[in-house]
């Protein structure tokens, strides 16, 4: 059984064994509402990414973590050891963006992230994110992945609230069509708002 983990600098391991395991619930509910092509941006050992492989899409998964893309290269997904913020294959030609299990913290700033992503998609592009409760408190943290005792590079990462997402969408020129929770989880749909340039 693989063990991955997110640790957090000078703290704990947060244990996150639903990052291997079946895309079932929520999250294949949510996989419902891509269109390919598919960037799943930190994604991890794949889990998404195999799923929308299987589901017929064209799909893509970047991520930081040698050791998480090496499992899911074993699991046959089609990823890149890449950063978001860097040089990226089809920019502005992606469909949909995924932020999910936490990512929209990647790098720390969210804002910032969004920007980039709204950068990487199509004009009519859509991302569909997972944030935390409303109830949560902002914070930034150094973390990484750790998979069966490897560790993956340290980034910034933020925890970022449900309430923040409306103007962190803004900021970034999209709008919230569509939220909703489900398995206790808070996940979002954006598209590009009519008054943004692209």
């Amino acid at each position: 059984m693989t063990a991955i983990c997110l640790r957090v600098e000078h703290g704990r391991a947060q244990h996150a064994p639903q990052w291997v395991a079946p895309v079932v619930g929520a999250d294949a509910a949510l996989l419902a509402r891509a269109v390919g092509p598919v960037l799943d941006v930190g994604c991890g050992p794949g889990r998404h990414v195999v799923e929308l492989a299987r589901r017929g899409l064209m799909v893509l998964g970047i991520d930081v973590s040698l050791p998480a893309l090496e499992l899911a290269l074993r699991r046959g997904a089609p990823v890149l050891h890449r950063s978001v913020f860097e040089d990226l294959p089809g920019i502005g030609r992606w469909s949909t963006a995924l932020l999910l299990d936490g990512n929209l913290g990647i790098g720390g700033c969210p804002r910032t992230l969004l920007t980039r992503v709204g950068e990487l998609l199509h004009s009519d592009g859509r991302m569909l994110l997972e944030a935390h409760p409303s109830t949560t408190p902002s914070v930034v943290k150094r973390v990484r992945v750790e998979v069966d005792g490897h560790p993956g590079p340290w980034f910034h990462w933020a925890r970022v609230s449900a309430d923040a997402v409306p103007d962190l969408a803004a900021d970034a020129g999209f709008v919230v069509v569509d939220r909703w929770t489900a398995d206790g989880r808070w996940f979002a749909e954006l598209h590009r708002s009519p008054q943004s340039p692209r």
